[in-house]
C-alpha cells in the first residue's frame, strides 16, 4: 500500500512540478495523511538531478503548508471544539491527537508553533487549537511559515545529501522512512535548542515584567 501510494505522489511531483509538491504539501498540513518526509525528499533529489529549482521546491512546500495549516486554523476558529470534537475523527483526527496539540499550545503558545512544525506527530495537528483558541492570525501564519521553511529545508537537504548517494531508496519508501528515522534526532534536537531558547526568552520578559511591577 505504501509503495502504491509513494509511487502515486512521486509521479504527481514529477507530472506538476511545484503545483504538485504544493498541492501535497497542502495535504499534508490538513488531516490528510501525506508524509511531507516522501514528498520533499524526491523532489529535491531531482533537483539535484537538474529537474527542478531546490529553492522553488522549498518555497512550494512551505507555501503549501501553510495554507494546508491556515485552512485548519479556520475550520477550528469557525466550528469550535464541540464539532471539532465530534467530526474529527472522520478525518483521522482522534480526540487523543487534538488533546495532545491542545496541551502544547497551551503550553508554548505563539513559539510553541513554531517548535511544533519541527516536530513529527504534531506538526500537522498544531493549527486545531490556534484555530481554537483564536490566536492571532498574523501571528499564527509568521511562526507556521519559519517553522515549516527550516522544516521543509531540512527535508530538502536530506533529499539532496542523501537520496542522491542512495538514489535506489527512491525506488522503497520503507528503506527511506528508516535512514529518515536514523537521522531525525538531528531535526529533533535542532527543535529542542530552538524551544529552549524560546522558553528562556519568555522566562526573561517574565521575570523583567515583574521587577517593572515591583
Amino acid at each position: 500500500m505504501l509503495h502504491h501510494l509513494f509511487a502515486s505522489w512521486m509521479q504527481f511531483v514529477l507530472d506538476y512540478g511545484y503545483l504538485g509538491v504544493f498541492v501535497l504539501m497542502v495535504a499534508e498540513s490538513t488531516a490528510i495523511p501525506v508524509p511531507a518526509e516522501l514528498v520533499i525528499p524526491p523532489a529535491a533529489y531531482w533537483a539535484a538531478q537538474g529537474r527542478f529549482n531546490i529553492w522553488l521546491i522549498v518555497i512550494a512546500a512551505t507555501a503549501g503548508s501553510w495554507v494546508g495549516s491556515a485552512l485548519s486554523y479556520w475550520v477550528a476558529y469557525k466550528l469550535g471544539r464541540p464539532l471539532v470534537a465530534r467530526y474529527g475523527k472522520y478525518v483521522l483526527l482522534k480526540p487523543a491527537k487534538i488533546d495532545k496539540a491542545d496541551l502544547w499550545f497551551e503550553a508554548y503558545g505563539a513559539g510553541g508553533i513554531f517548535v511544533a512544525r519541527l516536530l513529527p506527530g504534531i506538526r500537522h495537528l498544531i493549527s486545531i487549537p490556534a484555530g481554537l483558541f483564536r490566536m492571532n492570525f498574523k501571528s499564527f501564519s509568521a511562526m507556521t511559515v519559519l517553522g515549516a521553511g527550516l522544516f521543509n529545508g531540512a527535508l530538502a537537504w536530506f533529499g539532496i545529501r542523501v537520496l542522491g548517494d542512495q538514489p535506489a531508496l527512491m525506488r522503497d519508501p520503507n528503506a527511506m522512512i528508516d535512514v529518515l528515522k536514523e537521522k531525525s534526532h538531528y531535526l529533533i534536537g535542532f527543535a529542542v535548542v530552538i524551544g529552549a531558547l524560546y522558553f528562556v526568552m519568555v522566562w526573561m520578559q517574565r521575570r523583567a515584567k515583574a521587577r517593572r511591577a515591583a
